[in-house]
C-alpha cells in the first residue's frame, strides 16, 4: 500500500499537481470541513463515475485520522479496480487541521 505524508500532499497542492483527492467518511463531516479540492466518496462502486478513465491517474484517499482505516480500505478497493497510482494519506483530516493547514466547508 502506497502512502503519502501531509508534507508530500501539501507540496503537491502547492505545485498544482494533477491528482484526485477523495475523502471517505460521513457527508456531515465532509460538509463541516474537508481538504481543499477533496471529493466525498460515498461508495467505491460509484467511483468510476467521477474518477479519470486513465487507470494511471494519481488518486489520494484520506479519512479522519490515523485510527480510521476507511481510506486504506478504499485505496485497496480502487487498486483492485485497476487504479495503479493510489495513495493513502494515513494522517487524514485531523493531521491536516492540527498542522494549521487550510480546509474548505459547505454551509449547511
Amino acid at each position: 500500500m502506497k502512502t503519502i505524508t501531509r508534507e508530500e500532499l501539501k507540496a503537491k497542492m502547492d505545485r498544482g499537481d494533477e491528482f484526485v483527492l477523495l475523502e471517505k467518511g460521513p457527508e456531515s463531516s465532509y460538509r463541516r470541513a474537508h481538504l481543499p479540492g477533496a471529493i466525498l466518496l460515498r461508495s467505491t462502486r460509484k467511483a468510476p463515475e467521477f474518477l479519470p478513465h486513465n487507470k494511471d491517474a494519481e488518486i489520494v484517499v484520506y479519512c479522519l485520522n490515523f485510527n480510521c482505516h476507511s481510506s486504506e480500505w478504499v485505496a485497496r478497493e480502487l487498486a483492485a479496480m485497476g487504479y495503479i497510482n493510489v495513495k493513502d494519506y494515513r494522517g487524514g483530516k485531523h493531521d491536516w487541521v492540527d498542522a494549521g493547514l487550510p480546509i474548505e466547508s459547505w454551509d449547511l
